[in-house]
């Protein structure tokens, strides 16, 4: 008697729970992994190789950059800076280290913040890249870069 009265209380609830809800998730990619996708196989891998093509991928064309190297100052729009790693020798020609990586993510609706370590030739840069997810992409909308002695 007991058995059965456990019985029917559980199929009293409803069953839109858990398993509702796990039949419509979303399998798209979450905000850090698109952003994640960007620096790694385009900002990282266009510097890297020097390839402009897939900077102008990660980068808004009307992004800036502004910071400073050894103490001087830095400012350049995104065109310029393409165009600057296109016309030097890449870090992968050059047979110098290059070690890059992503310290952190921080995402907040459209917009998100990526702090990044970059070691290339004779710099250790320190990057803080903003991103605004425009027309379905996550895009590189400024950049603030510094050169770090050890």
């Amino acid at each position: 008697m007991k058995l059965s009265l456990i019985i029917a209380w559980l199929f009293s609830f409803p069953l839109n729970g858990h398993a509702q809800n796990v039949k419509n998730m979303k399998t798209s990619q979450t905000p850090e992994t698109e952003i994640r996708n960007v620096i790694e196989n385009y900002y990282f891998k266009g510097i890297y190789e020097g390839n402009t093509d897939l900077l102008k991928k990660a980068f808004y064309e009307g992004a800036l950059l502004f910071g400073d190297v050894d103490g001087v100052p830095y400012c350049k729009t995104a065109e310029q800076y393409i165009e600057g790693v296109g016309n030097r020798v890449s870090p992968e020609k050059s047979g110098k280290g290059f070690k890059a990586e992503i310290l952190s993510i921080d995402v907040i609706n459209s917009i998100a913040t990526a702090k990044l370590n970059v070691r290339m030739y004779d710099f250790n840069y320190y990057n803080f890249i903003t991103f605004n997810k425009i027309d379905g992409r996550w895009s590189i909308v400024s950049k603030t870069l510094t050169n770090v002695h050890p």
